[in-house]
């Protein structure tokens, strides 16, 4: 499978990632969870709290998967105008169809089929871009992040979650356990997509280090920037300022 991975690049890349996440959107979140020990939820909070978003904010949530960092947005600022973006339909189907603890109040958000490599907005339009593991899928870092501060405003936050390869300590062999065995296990047994829980920890390890990624935030432009890591170094939280 990592070999596969390696060999594809460009768009048949993209379309492996959006096979895969099309196989496993029922129990995306359900697995998110248990993989994270729900600690993703506490993630998604400090997300939006970076965010640091004005009265009425206008908000892009890109690779917003089933719009959880969009729900959570609407939580923190319920007067915000979000945009839940992402190229997977069948992950936004089932987000969608848990949005009416939203739309029964006048709080919804809108949804947008959306390339992370092109997207479909004007410059300017948004006070701040948010991601959640969408980094570590992209074909093009780089474009991704010039992409994201083409769409945000004057003085916009990014705000972006994604995971890290594990540090050479002496916990290692133990997280590179869990990683290449113990998640390729739970998601063969749970969800009957074995191949994409090995896809999702080979792309923890051969993403880049946090100190890597902040520097492509900070050649595409972003000033400010710094980042936190978390869950034993195996994941981070970057932001930066445009």
């Amino acid at each position: 499978m990592e070999g596969k991975l390696a060999n594809l690049t460009g768009t048949e890349r993209e379309r492996y990632v959006r096979a895969m996440f099309t196989q496993i959107a029922f129990r995306y979140d359900f697995m998110n969870r248990l993989m994270t020990a729900g600690q993703d939820v506490h993630w998604r909070r400090e997300v939006i709290h970076r965010a640091a978003l004005p009265p009425g904010a206008h908000l892009l949530d890109l690779g917003a998967g089933t719009g959880d960092l969009s729900r959570e947005a609407l939580r923190q600022h319920p007067g915000s105008r979000v945009v839940a973006a992402d190229f997977t339909l069948e992950m936004m189907r089932v987000g969608k169809s848990r949005d009416n603890e939203h739309t029964s109040n006048g709080t919804g958000f809108d949804w947008s089929s959306a390339d992370a490599l092109h997207l479909p907005f004007p410059e300017s339009t948004f006070d701040a871009v948010v991601s959640g593991f969408l980094l570590r899928n992209v074909s093009d870092v780089r474009r991704c992040f010039s992409e994201q501060y083409r769409v945000l405003k004057p003085g916009g936050r990014i705000v972006v979650l994604d995971t890290t390869p594990p540090p050479d300590t002496w916990q290692a062999p133990l997280i590179r356990l869990y990683l290449d065995k113990a998640i390729p296990l739970l998601g063969s047994l749970l969800t009957g997509q074995g191949e994409a829980y090995t896809y999702l920890p080979n792309s923890t390890e051969n993403f880049l280090e946090a100190e890597r990624l902040a520097a492509r935030m900070q050649a595409s432009g972003f000033r400010n920037v710094a980042f936190r890591r978390l869950m034993f170094a195996t994941v981070a939280i970057h932001w930066g300022q445009k």
